[in-house]
Parts: structure tokens; C-alpha cells; sequence
């Protein structure tokens, strides 16, 4: 019994996962859809989101019944609690990429991205997408050091936004108030997206120590390496 327990444990850790690789790849996928106007790759990743609330669904009720069966304490407690909340930032990270996919659509055939914004954007899309893998890799590995650096790595998200507003803040934004508004809202999106990559690995970090991450100093980098 104690066996088969700990293997749902460990199959609900891959669900996460696999839940961190496909909005990863979502939050890819929607970027390049909003650069290049592509509809359908838009509608491919409108569609692709109901899988990954329908894995949330399923770990949520997976960990509930454990928890119900069971009733864990220690350690297998904090797994349980944690990879629902982890669940959860999963869940709204997909709805995000959904909403770039989804302003895609809604401007096609134009695009939504001004050419002079388009390598700010790709550049967010990119690390977005970089911050979630990162997240995957912590929850695999429980690598405490490497899930403290992502809130550090998610400093270049936070300037990458602000770019942006000194776009729309400048005299000489040429683009109009609707365009404004699509920007302020891709980039908000991205910003959150990063943020959950974040929350992710933070659970993590709590899940292995006990502690909450803004308790624990973040590594730095050995001078010279």
C-alpha cells in the first residue's frame, strides 16, 4: 500500500511536469503567432490550453483523494498541499498563452505588435518560455540553488516590460490608443506568465526546505566562473 502510495505521489510530480512543458511550449507557440499573424497556429493553441486544464483537473483530484485516503502528515503533506498550488500556476500560466493567442485571432490579419516591437516581444516570449522549462527542471530535480535563481532570471522580464511602457509613454509612440491597449495587455500577460514560472519554483524551494524562498539568500554567481 505504502508503494503504491508513493508512486501516485511521484505520478503527480509528472504531471506537473508535463503540465510546465506544454505551456512552455504554448507561451512559444502564441508568440509566434502574434509576430506573424498566424490564425491557425493561434487556434492550435487556443484549442491545446483545454489539455492542460484538463490535467489539472485530474492532479487536483488525484491529490484531494490522496489526501482523503491517506490523510499524510510531514513532508508527504507539504508534497500534496504544494503540487496543488503548483497546479494551479500551471494552469493559469496556459490561460495566458491562451490570451496572446487569443488577441492574435482577434487582430488577424494584422498584427497586434508594431514591427519596432517585434524583438522586445520575441525577446519576452523567449524567456517566458526559458523561466518554464527552468521550472520543469526544478520540479524533476528539487534543485533548491537553481529554483532561488529564477527570481533573479525573472529581473530581465520585469526590464523587458518596462521597455515597453517607455514605448507607449514616448511622444513619438505613431501607433494609435488600440495598439497601446494590445501592447499594455501582451506584456502584462508575459509578465504573469513569468511570475507563475516563478511562484513555481518558490513552491519547490518550500517543498524541500520547509522555508519560503524570500526566506533563503538567492545563490550568486563565483566570481570569475
Amino acid at each position: 500500500m505504502r508503494d503504491a502510495y508513493h508512486e501516485e505521489l511521484d505520478s503527480i510530480g509528472e504531471g506537473l511536469v508535463e503540465m510546465a512543458r506544454l505551456v512552455g511550449s504554448a507561451i512559444g507557440r502564441a508568440t509566434t503567432a502574434i509576430l506573424d499573424a498566424d490564425l491557425k497556429l493561434a487556434e492550435n493553441v487556443i484549442a491545446a490550453d483545454e489539455k492542460v486544464d484538463d490535467l489539472q483537473r485530474d492532479l487536483e483530484a488525484r491529490a484531494i483523494a490522496l489526501l482523503a485516503r491517506q490523510q499524510p502528515v510531514a513532508t508527504d503533506l507539504r508534497i500534496v498541499v504544494t503540487s496543488l498550488r503548483m497546479s494551479a500556476d500551471l494552469e493559469r500560466s496556459g490561460d495566458l498563452a491562451q490570451h496572446v493567442a487569443k488577441l492574435a485571432r482577434l487582430r488577424f490579419p494584422q498584427t497586434a505588435v508594431p514591427r519596432d516591437l517585434h524583438a522586445t516581444i520575441l525577446e519576452m516570449g523567449q524567456l517566458a518560455q526559458r523561466l518554464m522549462a527552468k521550472a520543469g527542471e526544478v520540479i524533476i530535480t528539487k534543485d533548491v540553488d537553481l529554483a532561488l535563481q529564477l527570481e533573479q532570471d525573472d529581473d530581465a522580464m520585469d526590464m523587458l516590460h518596462r521597455t515597453l511602457f517607455q514605448h507607449l509613454m514616448d511622444d513619438r509612440w505613431k501607433h494609435g490608443i488600440e495598439t497601446a491597449v494590445d501592447v499594455t495587455l501582451i506584456g502584462r500577460y508575459y509578465e504573469r506568465f513569468a511570475d507563475h514560472a516563478v511562484s513555481v519554483a518558490k513552491r519547490v524551494v518550500y517543498l524541500v526546505t520547509g522555508e519560503h524562498a524570500d526566506e533563503i539568500a538567492a545563490p550568486t554567481a563565483v566570481e570569475g566562473a
